[in-house]
């Protein structure tokens, strides 16, 4: 087993039955967000809420997203349903590079700090979805 997944398997095992929860909805959530995107546009992207306890788990959900190798956006949408799920509304913001510069898009959500946004020009904002505020803490 490679170091990496050893220690982050000893930090889901530290963090007990919640850790293991949020690490298993964030897997589902990147799978599904995939699927969703390849079939569907961004506004019908639909995402289950995070578990019970999820709320302190953000280094476990970052975790799997950079061990799934989420995308950018894919990262942006899991993030802003588990914002969503505590109440907190977050924008994915997509941009571009212009032509002149090759071009290159990106996501992230309004207010991280993201180094690639400062050269970017702003195409979309997507909004957190009224029903996953509405709902927060239940299903999609």
């Amino acid at each position: 087993m490679a170091e990496g997944t050893a220690l982050a398997l000893a930090r889901l095992v530290r963090g007990g039955l919640p850790a293991v929860r949020a690490a298993w909805w964030a897997t589902r959530a990147v799978r599904s967000v995939r699927t969703q995107l390849t079939r569907h546009d961004l506004a019908s992207v639909r995402l289950p809420a995070p578990p019970p306890g999820a709320a302190e788990q953000r280094r476990v959900v970052l975790g799997v997203l950079r061990r799934t190798e989420a995308t950018c956006l894919q990262r942006s949408l899991v993030l802003q349903r588990w914002y969503a799920a505590q109440r907190i509304r977050r924008t994915v913001v997509i941009a571009v590079t212009p032509p002149s510069a090759g071009f290159h898009a990106h996501a992230w959500l309004d207010g991280e700090t993201d180094a690639e946004r400062e050269e970017m020009m702003e195409i979309l904002r997507h909004p957190t979805p009224e029903h996953w505020l509405a709902g927060a803490g239940q299903g999609p």
